[in-house]
């Protein structure tokens, strides 16, 4: 096994650190243009997916190679076509990316400089793949918080005291735009009804003594539809020193009855009436129930709830709440 020399050591740290700096590798660059007593140095990062390019730099700003470069291979300029003769460059690819790093420093040998980054080509190579993983986590996490935010998802976490910890970015609009719940003095969180108030605080509180607690559900408003899941912070980890004991799961729908009922026009081709009572009896309503809030007698909220069946395919009211609640519908 080769052991670093100490220039190596003091620019693998920085290399390896540096896909959490911004911008990129800046404390790398800075070291490697110190360390070569180079007049410039610069990493160009290519996607092939995304058809970017991001240039990154220290010293003086160097003109990139254009030239067809065999990866792992350490060119000198007067290899590279149009390159000045003190330059040294490599080129890295993998997972989609392609980086190629070039040192200007003509006063020191060009050996030495070709040596170093050679030594460097293993841990660039390593730095790349994990640059390439970071950015299709980070692009599976952005899809995955739009689905989220599209059907109206979002997290509270709360102190015993019912005090907001922390919490995500759709569930901060959330209480910006809605008065079914919001924050109030000391960053308490406070539904609007001071029933539901008293009963969340009773849940936290319990919680609080039992992590075991079962989690426990809670509509906060009928129109729009708003509920709540709260459940126990089972995982230490991640109240940390926060004093996190619950966290509230919300989803509260953007639209209004009236919006829904359109939706519902719209995508079934239902009429007006068949979608009003359609959205009633998603919501759980029974069929006698759904004809009186209404103004509907029961046989033609039956004869509707056919007509319905039959346009939205669905079997039963279990059917059509499948089909509504969990189709396109949740994402408007």
């Amino acid at each position: 096994m080769r052991i670093p020399n100490l220039g190596e050591a003091e620019l693998l740290v920085p290399l390896h650190s540096g896909m959490f700096e911004q911008p990129m590798w800046r404390t790398f660059l800075r070291q490697l243009l110190r360390v070569c007593e180079a007049e410039g140095v610069a990493i160009v990062l290519d996607s092939a997916d995304q058809g970017g390019r991001i240039a990154l730099g220290e010293g003086v700003p160097l003109a990139m190679p254009e030239a067809a470069m065999r990866e792992g291979r350490v060119y000198a300029g007067e290899e590279l076509d149009g390159a000045a003769g003190g330059l040294r460059a490599v080129r890295i690819g993998g997972s989609g990316l392609d980086l190629t790093m070039a040192v200007m420093a003509p006063q020191i040998p060009g050996a030495e400089i070709a040596s170093l980054l050679s030594a460097l080509v293993p841990h660039l190579k390593v730095a790349l793949q994990v640059l390439a993983a970071i950015e299709r986590e980070r692009g599976r996490a952005s899809v995955s918080a739009e689905a989220a935010r599209r059907m109206n998802f979002g997290w509270i976490a709360v102190d015993e005291r019912c005090r907001i910890v922390d919490l995500d970015a759709q569930a901060e609009r959330f209480l910006e735009r809605s008065g079914a719940l919001r924050r109030g003095p000391y960053d308490r969180l406070f539904p609007s009804a001071p029933a539901i108030d008293r009963q969340l605080t009773a849940i936290v509180k319990a919680m609080a003594g039992d992590r075991r607690h079962r989690p426990r559900a809670i509509n906060l408003s009928h129109d729009p539809w708003i509920d709540i899941l709260v459940a126990p912070m089972r995982v230490e980890a991640l109240a940390g020193d926060s004093k996190a004991v619950a966290v509230i799961y919300l989803r509260g729908d953007r639209s209004s009855s009236a919006d829904r009922h359109e939706q519902l026009v719209d995508l079934f081709d239902l009429t007006p009436a068949e979608a009003r009572l359609a959205w009633s009896l998603a919501q759980g309503l029974s069929i006698a129930e759904a004809a009186e809030e209404h103004g509907l007698t029961v046989e033609t909220a039956r004869y509707y709830s056919k007509r319905i069946y039959a346009k939205t395919g669905a079997r039963g009211q279990v059917d059509l709440v499948r089909n509504i609640l969990t189709g396109v519908l949740a994402l408007a």
